[in-house]
């Protein structure tokens, strides 16, 4: 069966959200719903959020597609109270479907994925930031994360950055507990929270400070504060890796030629190039 390329912001998704209810018990805001590529959220009428995701059977992989409901496992994180969830299989095409219910976020995100206007955040967020990635990093897990839905490993990471870096040394050492999916639109501000942990597992050091240096590059001292709070992470060998897996994905065979962060991307990468030669 072949599967369909879809966009939830563009597909009907009544059906879904009445399965969720019905499942969940409850009863979802439609005026608050937000539409993303793969997912759905809204309010329900006892406070609490719902997201519901789609993702295709071949890559949901062994571990699951319960990140969110096994990351409420993890502590010392700033991070919303998962509650319930549900979960079923597409009648019609090679698919699940996916739904956490878990506590409202105290803050708003603090922007999209990728931002061309730094937000205002206090001191005090950076050092919640921080001591919220160290805590995770900490604690092990047999989850194994999924940036994008694909499961990360050496070949995808060697793969990815050879397409735009060929030659580089990309052997792997330290891999940590990652949230994998650590952008602007996955943070809240001015209280710092991290959200949205469908893809979170082990992965190479340094993921996630690269992923949030990637979603900065348009706001040049914004990158540079990432660099500068994550500076342990990303000037070890792996974090570097890290770096040019990030800009491989921004500079590879489809990148915009519109996206404001091409020229940062290349500059920062050769910088990571020229520092992994010099180890």
């Amino acid at each position: 069966m072949t599967l369909r390329s879809v966009d939830l912001r563009k597909e009907p998704v009544e059906a879904v959200l009445a399965r969720v209810e019905r499942s969940l018990g409850t009863e979802l805001d439609r005026e608050s719903v937000v539409r993303k590529r793969r997912s759905v959220g809204a309010r329900t009428d006892r406070g609490t959020w719902v997201r519901v995701e789609r993702r295709s059977l071949d890559r949901i992989g062994v571990q699951g597609a319960d990140g969110t409901a096994s990351a409420e496992a993890l502590s010392g994180i700033a991070k919303p109270r998962w509650f319930a969830g549900a979960a079923w299989r597409d009648e019609l095409e090679p698919v699940m479907w996916r739904a956490d219910e878990t506590e409202l976020l105290s803050a708003a995100p603090a922007g999209s994925a990728v931002i061309t206007k730094a937000p205002s955040l206090p001191d005090g967020w950076w050092a919640e930031m921080n001591r919220s990635l160290d805590a995770l990093a900490a604690q092990p897990t047999n989850r194994i994360a999924s940036p994008d839905t694909e499961t990360v490993t050496q070949d995808l990471v060697t793969a990815t950055i050879h397409a735009v870096f060929p030659g580089a040394d990309t052997a792997l050492g330290e891999w940590r507990s990652a949230h994998a999916d650590f952008n602007w639109a996955n943070i809240t501000a001015p209280t710092f929270c991290m959200f949205d942990w469908e893809d979170w597992g082990m992965a190479p050091r340094g993921l996630d400070a690269a992923n949030l240096w990637g979603a900065s590059l348009a706001v040049p001292a914004l990158a540079d504060r990432v660099r500068r709070e994550r500076r342990a992470d990303l000037e070890s060998r792996d974090g570097r890796l890290m770096t040019l897996f990030v800009a491989a994905k921004i500079l590879g065979p489809h990148a915009d030629p519109d996206d404001p962060r091409l020229g940062a991307a290349r500059k920062g990468a050769q910088r990571a190039v020229e520092d992994l030669h010099s180890l």
